[in-house]
């Protein structure tokens, strides 16, 4: 085989070549990056909110789920025992409170709901309850707090609702 580095000619031209190489290369390098950014500054329906709760997702499993926090377990053999979200007194008629991983809402007098606080925009964490909406701070998405539909704002979807029910003092997982 022949060793095209020996010929002049040949070199030459592997430098005029390896010149342009290193052009495109930054060329490329330089297109990644801007695509790099512009991909950053668009929506991401999966998002994520940089939470760094052990088990955090945009997609949680209904409260009282086996293998939610313990609140899986049963008392009776039959279905799971209901976990306690808030007391029925917290809650304000007409408007809501974030407690814990749900935002509970009493739309109506003795009417409880419950919605997961993760946005369905970018997955940022609501938060607040006021003038009938469930407020996220990130990209101002609002929400229902009869449905948790999208009232304002760029989110899309509801946010997903967890069945409730009240138990003596507390509202608690249905």
């Amino acid at each position: 085989m022949t060793d095209v580095q020996t010929r002049p000619e040949a070199t030459c031209r592997l430098e005029h070549t390896a010149g342009a190489s290193r052009r495109a290369v930054f060329r490329g390098a330089g297109a990644l990056g801007a695509a790099c950014f512009l991909a950053a500054c668009g929506t991401d329906q999966t998002g994520s909110s940089g939470n760094n709760e052990p088990g955090y997702t945009n997609n949680p499993l209904p409260a009282g789920s086996p293998g939610t926090d313990g609140s899986g377990s049963t008392s009776d053999g039959g279905s799971p025992a209901g976990a306690a979200l808030a007391r029925v007194a917290d809650v304000p008629k007409g408007g809501g409170i974030i407690a814990g991983a749900y935002v509970i809402t009493q739309p109506a007098a003795g009417e409880f709901r419950a919605f997961s606080k993760v946005c369905t925009h970018q997955g940022c964490d609501v938060s607040k309850v006021d003038g009938g909406v469930i407020i996220c701070p990130c990209h101002g998405s609002e929400f229902s707090i009869q449905n948790g539909s999208p009232q304002a704002g760029p989110a899309l979807q509801a946010l997903p609702e967890i069945r409730v029910k009240v138990d003596g003092e507390n509202v608690v997982t249905a």
